[in-house]
């Protein structure tokens, strides 16, 4: 039964629409003479299905109606056809980063992760629901696709210092499980507004702990991780089966009707900030600066404080010293006294003293150009040497041409050798 049944309906027949039933035209036999005819085609499809039900046609003797054996045959035949279909519904595809789940009347039952050609029951027995958990998702709060298609309700809110804050926001998140995604919620058409809601519930509650500045300018990171947190708690509270991989500030800003008053004082606060940052850095040049002049003064008092104490010091011990020496020879430690006094006396002036009592024939010197030639040269010497006692210079004269009287002489009242 099954070989006539397969070779009636055999599609490999050269004959299939091309009249090749009766007829004794030759050309009628030869079937690659050109293609097939589509009225031919289904003439030849039902004679072929009257010939596997039993209707005789042209031949039976009852009226062309099917026996029931080939009525039998017949009703075999669809019904394995149709069981075939059937138990083929069962095959799907898993692809690369999906998982599906199969169901047994609508029971979960197992879950398959692996990529490739699977097979289960029929439906209605068994049914599977495919879910991407590679997939990167997003969900956009305040706006939809761009920025400016705004969502006013989404993207209001307000801040702790009774400040409105016009905020738009982009949540991404991967589905971690697929069988608390699939079962534990009813997602609805729109599976993601589970995650919207959960995140703009997060960042209402984080914006309404801060103030418009910190979400604004300060601690907008701050923000935005905060809210990440609180939405990543909501979705765990949910059972939802959803990571949550970032939370992504697209653009913050105060509502349009107060947004040039807004930025006005924004302003004033930014030259607020300016002047300050300019105060500390003139104090932070003034202040070290001052502080090592009274340093070096503290320094200097110090050092000038150490050496007029050591001077007195060494003087007094001098003294002392010079006592002892005196006490043992008065007169020859008078007389060092009175020479060491005269020679610091008369190294300062620009006189010279001659003996007016001796011969008053003196040869003439330039004293006075070698005077200002010794001054050129101390002075120089000086400068290169600071602190070396001055030579003291020497006047004379000659024949009566440059006479020094001995009223111009430089002497202390009262001072001689003998006292």
């Amino acid at each position: 039964m099954w070989k006539r049944t397969f070779r009636l309906l055999s599609l490999n027949d050269p004959g299939w629409g091309r009249n090749n039933s009766g007829g004794n035209d030759p050309r009628s036999q030869r079937p690659g003479d050109g293609p097939p005819d589509l009225d031919e085609l289904w003439r030849d499809f039902n004679r072929k299905l009257n010939g596997l039900f039993g209707r005789g046609g042209r031949t039976g003797g009852s009226g062309g109606g099917p026996t029931a054996r080939g009525a039998g045959i017949g009703i075999g035949l669809i019904a394995l056809v149709a069981l075939l279909l059937w138990l083929g519904s069962g095959f799907y595809i898993v692809q690369e980063g999906q998982a599906a789940a199969v169901l047994r009347f609508g029971e979960f039952k197992y879950m398959t992760d692996r990529a490739g050609f699977k097979w289960r029951m029929p439906y209605p027995i068994e049914s599977h629901e495919t879910v991407n958990v590679q997939q990167l998702k997003q969900v956009e709060i305040g706006y939809r696709n761009n920025v400016r298609n705004k969502e006013k309700n989404e993207s209001l809110m307000l801040t702790s210092d009774q400040s409105i804050v016009d905020l738009q926001f982009a949540v991404q998140f991967r589905i971690a499980d697929p069988v608390a995604w699939l079962f534990n919620n009813n997602l609805g058409r729109e599976p993601e507004a589970l995650v919207r809601q959960a995140a703009e519930t997060a960042m209402r509650q984080v914006v309404g702990r801060s103030q418009i500045d910190q979400v604004l300018y300060e601690e907008k990171e701050q923000v935005a991780k905060a809210a990440l947190k609180l939405t990543q708690d909501l979705v765990d509270r949910y059972r939802a089966g959803i990571n949550v991989v970032d939370v992504t500030i697209q653009q913050a800003q105060p509502p349009e009707q107060v947004q040039a008053a807004f930025e006005d004082a924004n302003k004033a606060a930014q030259d607020r900030e300016r002047l300050i940052n300019e105060g500390r850095a003139y104090a932070n040049d003034v202040i070290p600066r001052a502080r090592g002049a009274a340093a070096r003064l503290q320094q200097e008092a110090d050092g000038y404080r150490e050496r007029v104490v050591a001077t007195a010091q060494g003087d007094a011990d001098r003294f002392k010293a010079v006592a002892a020496e005196y006490a043992k020879a008065p007169a020859v430690t008078r007389d060092r006294l009175y020479v060491d006094t005269m020679q610091q006396v008369l190294s300062n002036v620009s006189k010279v003293l001659v003996d007016s009592r001796g011969s008053g024939n003196l040869l003439y010197l330039p004293l006075d150009r070698l005077l200002q030639g010794a001054a050129a040269t101390g002075g120089q010497a000086a400068s290169r040497n600071e602190g070396a006692p001055a030579t003291p210079p020497a006047i004379a004269g000659a024949n009566g041409e440059r006479a020094i009287p001995e009223a111009e002489a430089v002497r202390r009242p009262g001072l001689t050798r003998d006292r």
